[in-house]
């Protein structure tokens, strides 16, 4: 005689321990695409500054704990359970939605810039669990180079600098023109260095090429091996690098003026003004960067005089803008 109680439902089968870690390195991937277009929350109440910040660094800290909770249970044998790494995974996976949803409540009207900063660290934590997940995953456990990776990897680097970030416009701002001040330092410095080098590629040709520089035949060039022309610059390239390095240097010196004008005069509350400051340095830094690589030999005289006209360009914008922020700031 059949039973007349229906048999209980099955137990859905959990994927394998490593499997369900790629799974979650996926799901944590496909967040990254939302988190770069996700605008604001938005509300009716008044933002509070000091409980965002607060809340931010507590989802963080929370995000770096599952983090290393996960990491201690895999880096040893044996393996959690299926079911066991199906809950540290929910805890991750929270930890990780609970720290956007954070990043979600800072307003637009707190600064453009200060977005940006916030929704980098936000996919730098995001992305650096998903790596981690798929160190995890893939690397066997307790071997010399699961431990390095893990080590080094960037989600807690990301959590940590948390208690860092700028916390309003004005500092986001201060922090990004010192950026691009540094880029634009550090470019200017590796020109200077080459021209009196008289060498562009000084250091880079190892001591065997320089020896059997005498064995290259002909054939060499058609194979790829530089030639003389190729390595070093002519005299019509060196009268072109003059302007060159004298725009880079204005470029500098434009950049730290108004960096200092923002850190004596700026204000916390001229949030579009800072923003627009920031927009137009960042167009500095990468034209500085065409500039600077363009100058290599072999130097294509027309490409560096279009970087030079464009850099020029930019000089005379940030100029003009630096007079108006002058006033505006004063």
């Amino acid at each position: 005689m059949a039973s007349a109680t229906a048999p209980a439902a099955a137990a859905p089968t959990l994927a394998p321990p490593l499997q369900q870690l790629r799974h979650l390195a996926e799901e944590l991937r496909l967040l990254l695409p939302r988190v770069r277009v996700g605008e604001a929350q938005e509300t009716t109440e008044e933002f509070n500054r000091e409980m965002f910040w607060r809340r931010l660094n507590e989802a963080a800290v929370t995000v770096s704990r599952e983090a290393t909770t996960l990491t201690t249970v895999f880096s040893q044998l044996p393996l959690p359970s299926p079911q066991e790494t199906q809950k540290f995974c929910e805890q991750v996976h929270a930890a990780i939605k609970a720290f956007i949803a954070v990043y979600y409540l800072l307003p637009k009207d707190q600064g453009i810039t200060l977005r940006k900063l916030v929704r980098g660290a936000t996919l730098d934590i995001v992305d650096g669990m998903a790596q981690l997940m798929e160190v995890l995953s893939i690397t066997p456990t307790q071997s010399p180079e699961n431990n390095d990776l893990i080590s080094y990897n960037s989600v807690w680097v990301a959590c940590q600098q948390m208690p860092q970030m700028p916390r309003d416009n004005k500092a986001a701002a201060l922090w990004m023109l010192t950026k691009n001040v540094d880029f634009v330092k550090d470019a200017h410095e590796e020109m200077e260095q080459a021209v009196e080098e008289c060498d562009p590629y000084s250091g880079l040709l190892n001591d065997t090429d320089e020896n059997n520089s005498d064995n290259h035949n002909d054939e060499d060039d058609v194979l790829g091996f530089p030639s003389n022309q190729d390595l070093y610059w002519s005299e019509d390239d060196q009268e072109l690098i003059i302007p060159c390095l004298a725009l880079v240097r204005a470029s500098k010196a434009c950049l730290k003026k108004i960096r200092i004008l923002v850190a004596e005069n700026g204000k916390k509350d001229q949030v579009a003004q800072l923003d627009d400051i920031v927009d137009i340095s960042d167009e500095i830094s990468p034209s500085v960067d065409d500039l600077a690589l363009s100058i290599y030999p072999p130097m294509c005289h027309l490409t560096v005089r279009i970087n030079v006209s464009t850099g020029f360009e930019g000089i005379a914008l940030m100029s003009a803008f630096k007079m108006e922020l002058e006033c505006l700031l004063d």
